[in-house]
């Protein structure tokens, strides 16, 4: 199988790439989009064919008009609507798609209306799935949060980035002999165990220092076949240059981030620097843009799509970002709700400068309660 998507536009070129998986599931699973520079030639992992088509960016041709009236149409879509008729909704869905961060708690406190809302959706049939971009935990770990946090939620409901950056490697027959270089946390290395691959790096790195003296040479393994990037709060400038040596030094080397969010909620009285911050560094220093695995790439909701069996218009995306959250579920041509218990303010959905509109906002998850209660 064949899997083409759009990489990036300017008015002198368009690039589209072709992603031919080694594997079955992989046919399965299209990998997310990956950069806008193609990956070494050298890559053993997988095929990609690179070519440039001006009919879509050229800016004196007709197809580039035609294209610039469809984005003017775009941008002049109707702003979100306020949520007023939640069963209208919950009847139209047989799927919530629901971020945690923001959406279900702030930090390590539950948000108000939570238990209440999922308990009303489960009774209705309605499949509930948490998806978020945080890597810090396993699903495993995850559901203990749910759990000490009063939820009853299953450990396959749940899928973090760390399990999707896993599935990634798994869908792309990362092979066998190869390692992984990880800056991140726990997460991603109990998600890595469990698919069998073998890893080096993690926290453990977080203590080392680099003594730089005339002569240094800082030594890396070769046999790393991919570096994966996500939230690290024991980042240090060796993981810094161990990754990049990695990704600019070893043949085919991937460079895989599990999100690139700017900010999260690591306690609920502030917004702290997110994993972004962690993938802009490696990403500076190799000149490389990464394959990201977690919201807004549709890996997961393509992954998501084919082990449910469900169909992507039949699925709702409730989160509290707009690049994040919202943009995840358009690109998978899913109906989204902005809740305003996160990080974006009314005023910033409704800005001058925000492109990104969803169908519908809200003030948090349980308004479906009182918002149901209203139209009886």
């Amino acid at each position: 199988m064949l899997s083409r998507g759009v990489i990036s536009c300017s008015a002198q070129s368009q690039k589209l790439f072709s992603v031919v998986p080694r594997s079955s599931a992989a046919a399965r699973v299209p990998p997310p989009p990956s950069s806008p520079h193609p990956p070494p030639s050298s890559s053993r992992f997988a095929s990609v064919a690179w070519r440039r088509s001006s009919s879509f960016c050229s800016s004196g041709d007709p197809k580039s008009k035609s294209r610039s009236r469809r984005m003017e149409t775009l941008k002049a879509r109707a702003s979100a609507q306020p949520l007023q008729d939640a069963d209208d909704l919950i009847n139209s869905v047989e799927t919530f798609i629901f971020d945690c961060d923001g959406v279900i708690w702030k930090g390590d406190s539950l948000i108000d209306g939570v238990p209440e809302t999922l308990d009303m959706l489960r009774s209705k049939g309605k499949r509930l799935v948490f998806v978020t971009n945080n890597s810090t935990k396993s699903r495993k770990q995850y559901g203990k949060k749910f759990e000490t946090l009063g939820l009853n939620v299953n450990e396959e409901e749940i899928f973090a980035s760390s399990f999707a950056a896993a599935a990634y490697l798994k869908s792309i027959d990362f092979p066998k002999d190869k390692k992984v270089y990880v800056i991140g946390e726990d997460g991603i290395l109990k998600e890595l165990e469990l698919a069998g691959i073998q890893y080096l790096g993690g926290p453990e790195d977080g203590g080392k220092k680099i003594e730089l003296k005339p002569g240094f040479y800082m030594e890396h393994d070769e046999d790393v076949g991919a570096v994966v990037v996500g939230f690290d709060r024991y980042f240090n400038y060796y993981k810094v240059q161990y990754g990049t040596l990695c990704i600019r030094e070893n043949p085919g080397c991937l460079f895989i981030a599990t999100n690139r969010d700017a900010v999260t909620h690591l306690t609920d009285a502030q917004e702290w620097a997110g994993g972004g911050s962690m993938v802009g560094a490696i990403s500076g220093s190799t000149q490389r843009e990464p394959v990201v695995v977690g919201k807004p790439s549709t890996f997961m909701m393509d992954y998501l799509a084919n082990k449910f069996g469900i169909q992507k218009s039949q699925i709702c995306m409730v989160g509290d970002r707009l690049d994040t959250d919202i943009l995840f579920g358009q690109n998978g041509g899913c109906k989204t709700l902005l809740v305003l218990s996160g990080v974006t303010s009314l005023s910033m959905l409704q800005g001058p400068d925000n492109k990104i509109q969803p169908d519908f906002y809200t003030n948090k998850i349980s308004d479906f309660l009182s918002l149901k209660a209203a139209t009886v």
